[in-house]
C-alpha cells in the first residue's frame, strides 16, 4: 500500500479515487456476467460440435460399409481437398473474436460409371466432417479469447472490490481522524495562546 499524506489535498484525492472506482465497478461486474454467459455458450458450442463430428463419423462408417471393398478411405480423402477456409469476425462482450463461415473445397470430378452409388454420400459426409473440424478450430480460439478476457475482468473486479475500494475508504478514515486531531490540537493551542495573552495584558 502506497504511503499517504495526511492533508486535505490527499483526502480529496482519495475521495475522487473512491468515486471513480465505485463508478466503474458496476460496469466491470456487468461485463463479467456477460463474459461468463458467453464462455458458457462457447463451451456448449464446442461440445455440440464434437457430438456432431462423432455422429458424422458414425454415419460415414455406415456409408463406407456399402462402398466397394477396393476403395479405401484414402480414395475418398483424395476427393476432399480444402481450397480455403473463410472466417469473419464478431464483437462479443467488447472483444473481437473470429467466426467460422465456410470451407471451400477443390472441384474434383470422378467417373460416375466407375464409382458405386455410395461414393457421393461418402464424399459429402467427409466434406461435412472437415467443415465441422475447421469450425471447431475457430470455436477453440473464440473460447480461449473469451476465457482470457473473463479472467482479466474478474481480476479487475476483485482488485476494485477487495483492494482499491477498501483501501481508499481506510485512507479517507485515517486522514479524517488525523485532520480532526490536528484541528483539535490547533484549537487547543489557540485557546492557550489567547489565555496567555489575556494574562499578560492584566
Amino acid at each position: 500500500m502506497a504511503k499517504i499524506k495526511f492533508t486535505k489535498n490527499e483526502q480529496k484525492k482519495q475521495q475522487d479515487a473512491l468515486k471513480q472506482f465505485q463508478r466503474f465497478l458496476p460496469t466491470l461486474q456487468l461485463k463479467k456476467q456477460q463474459l461468463q454467459g458467453e464462455v458458457r455458450k462457447s463451451t456448449e458450442l464446442l461440445e455440440a460440435n464434437l457430438a456432431a463430428q462423432q455422429e458424422l463419423l458414425t454415419r460415414l462408417e455406415g456409408i463406407l460399409k456399402f462402398c466397394a471393398a477396393e476403395k479405401s478411405i484414402a480414395f475418398y480423402e483424395e476427393h476432399v481437398k480444402v481450397q480455403s477456409v473463410t472466417k469473419g469476425s464478431a464483437n462479443i462482450a467488447g472483444i473481437n473474436v473470429p467466426v467460422f463461415e465456410k470451407v471451400e473445397f477443390e472441384e474434383i470430378h470422378w467417373d460416375l460409371f466407375d464409382t458405386d452409388w455410395s461414393t457421393d454420400d461418402a464424399i459429402k459426409a467427409l466434406k461435412d466432417a472437415v467443415s465441422l473440424r475447421e469450425a471447431y478450430k475457430v470455436l477453440e480460439v473464440q473460447h480461449k479469447l473469451l476465457t482470457r478476457e473473463l479472467r482479466t475482468t474478474s481480476q479487475r473486479v476483485n482488485l476494485f472490490e477487495k483492494v482499491k475500494i477498501p483501501e481508499c475508504k481506510e485512507n479517507i478514515r485515517k486522514i479524517g481522524i488525523m485532520l480532526g486531531d490536528l484541528n483539535a490540537s490547533a484549537v487547543a493551542r489557540c485557546k492557550i495562546a489567547k489565555r496567555l495573552g489575556a494574562e499578560r495584558a492584566v
